[in-house]
């Protein structure tokens, strides 16, 4: 059994030609559409533009409350980052359902599903956030943002949240060390830190060491789950719940009618998250679920 590593980030320099999804329409929308909440929110896949010194463009899903551009009142959003392989679904496809569902509620949170130029460079990864950012805010108005990575992508979390202050609250579910100096910046905003004890790919310490270096000026919380893996196959729909709480926390929502209802539909059966992990290209690179 390999040893668990606590970086999955690469040095080699970039392809010549940026990270390309394959176009497949069952990542856009969750598999149990019956099951949805009924407020179904605008979904679209998108690409923005990123200027850096490989300038390009990166592709993401936006999932839009409904009718959100006539009845703006919500000025945060949440921005999901997959792991060292890109890609759009997260660990165990659980992207896919926080994404329908904030932005399914009463009070709709605006999320991207967002994919990388470079995966596993955090330098590239965290200007396709910015840009993301920015082009939110130019778009819609967003001002305030809570940053959700899987594995590589809490360097890119980190990183931008210790430098950005419209960054309002973080979360990763087995996140790397290596790139995330910046979580020591970031009290007293919120972070949670989700990661499986079994982990073979980044270990759990990663995410305990993670806790420490926060440090106790502001809002934290480590769950640890006994047995489980880097995607969290055995608690992810726990997993989806705890972090649709989180956000909604963060943008001030957590209190509204129905909301409990809404989070606690399951969207993505246990039978249809890896291969849907597969089709959104998250699996690729170094990745794994081991």
């Amino acid at each position: 059994m390999p040893t668990p590593k606590s970086s999955l980030s690469t040095t080699s320099p970039p392809p010549s030609s940026p990270h390309r999804l394959p176009s497949d329409p069952s990542i856009l929308h969750p598999p149990n559409v019956a099951r949805a909440p009924k407020s179904q929110p605008l979904t679209q896949s998108l690409t923005i533009k990123v200027l850096d010194s490989k300038d390009g463009a990166v592709p993401g899903v936006l999932h839009l409350p409904y009718d959100f551009k006539n009845q703006n009142t919500q000025k945060t959003a949440a921005i999901l980052l997959s792991g060292a392989g890109g890609g759009l679904v997260g660990p165990s496809s659980i992207y896919l359902g926080i994404a329908t569902k904030l932005s399914s509620l009463e009070q709709g949170i605006p999320v991207l599903r967002l994919d990388y130029r470079y995966p596993a460079r955090n330098s590239y990864c965290t200007a396709d956030v910015w840009a993301a950012m920015s082009y939110l805010e130019r778009e819609y108005k967003i001002s305030r943002f809570v940053l959700i990575g899987w594995s590589f992508g809490g360097a890119p979390v980190f990183t931008v949240a210790g430098e950005d202050e419209r960054v309002v609250g973080c979360a990763t579910v087995a996140s790397q060390t290596a790139g995330t100096e910046g979580i020591e910046r970031l009290a007293p905003r919120p972070v949670m830190l989700l990661h499986g004890r079994s982990d073979q790919t980044l270990g759990w310490w990663c995410s305990e060491s993670l806790y420490r270096r926060y440090g106790e000026g502001g809002e934290r919380e480590l769950r640890l789950f006994e047995g489980d893996d880097h995607a969290l196959r055995g608690n992810a729909k726990v997993a989806e719940e705890m972090l649709c709480w989180f956000v909604m926390r963060c943008a001030g929502v957590e209190g509204q009618r129905g909301g409990g209802e809404v989070v606690g539909e399951e969207v993505v059966g246990d039978g249809e998250r890896m291969e849907l992990m597969g089709k959104a290209g998250d699996l690729g690179g170094e990745e794994g679920v081991e």
